[in-house]
């Protein structure tokens, strides 16, 4: 199946969600202040990419009418 924007949109997102769940798991964050932030980034990035997820599903949906 050939990619949609939907889903480029998604890899790059995860790999960005990916980078921070790194970043905390490592010990990155050396206060509460940059691990809250990062938890924040992660919490919402996998909200963006569930409404894509959401989007691309509807999208598919609506083409098949």
């Amino acid at each position: 199946m050939a990619k949609t924007v939907f889903d480029v949109l998604d890899t790059k997102l995860a790999d960005i969600q990916r980078s921070q769940e790194d970043f905390v798991t490592q010990g990155g964050a050396k206060d509460h202040a940059t691990y809250r932030d990062a938890c924040g980034v992660i919490r919402g990035l996998a909200l963006a990419r569930q409404e894509i997820r959401d989007l691309a599903k509807n999208q598919m949906e609506h083409d098949d009418d």
